[in-house]
């Protein structure tokens, strides 16, 4: 791992990261228990029929696919090969291909906004602003469910990751409570979890929250 300082965009390293492991990225997480399980908490919440906004939704499966089976779903992807995979997927998602930060939606369009493991390929030095736009875009009573960091990473580039270099970026677990706190979200949950080797022994935050 190295420091993300000169050479390429954070957002062109994940990009054409996902680019180029998005098959071998598919058959490593497609399964991993961690994500149905919070995915199922959020289903149980959410009254049939949301309108969900995915962040990061990667090949779409299983989350993108479950989700759009009982909702509607925009689910954004900086990946095209990602969304390819996606389409195939969750067909009845719309999918959009985007830096998450340069997404835009009317206040209050969304009942649910979620981000499996997305935020933390963002610099950390936008992740307040993100979160309170997030915030905005939400319906009261909305639910989010975000995978953020546990541990303090100002942000660094993986040069082999799933065989191809990857960008990571975050606060401490903390940090993070305290950040979505502030922008407004009323935590139901926020669990600190050690994963499996799947995810390489690393320590990430989960939050499902509501916003009031």
């Amino acid at each position: 791992m190295v420091d993300a300082g000169s050479g390429l965009e954070p957002i062109q390293i994940v990009a054409e990261g996902y680019d180029e492991i998005a098959d071998r990225y598919l058959d490593w997480s497609a399964t991993a228990p961690i994500r149905l399980r919070y995915l199922e908490q959020l289903l149980e919440l959410l009254a049939p029929g949301s309108d969900v906004l995915e962040l990061g939704c990667g090949a779409g499966e299983p989350v993108t696919r479950q989700l759009a089976e009982r909702h509607r779903v925009v689910a954004a992807d900086v990946s095209r090969r990602q969304l390819e995979l996606a389409g195939q997927h969750a067909p009845q998602a719309q999918l959009v291909l985007a830096n998450m930060l340069d997404l835009a939606f009317p206040e209050a369009s969304f009942d649910a906004v979620v981000a499996f493991y997305s935020l933390t390929h963002v610099p950390r030095s936008h992740h307040a602003d993100l979160i309170g736009r997030i915030v905005g875009w939400m319906r009261p009573g909305g639910l989010v469910l975000l995978t953020m960091g546990g541990l303090d990473n100002p942000g660094t580039v993986e040069e082999d990751w799933l065989g191809a270099p990857m960008y990571f970026s975050h606060f401490d677990a903390p940090t993070n409570r305290a950040l979505i706190q502030r922008a407004g979200v009323r935590l139901l949950s926020a669990d600190t979890v050690e994963e499996d080797a799947r995810d390489a022994g690393a320590r990430f935050l989960w939050v499902i929250g509501r916003v009031d």
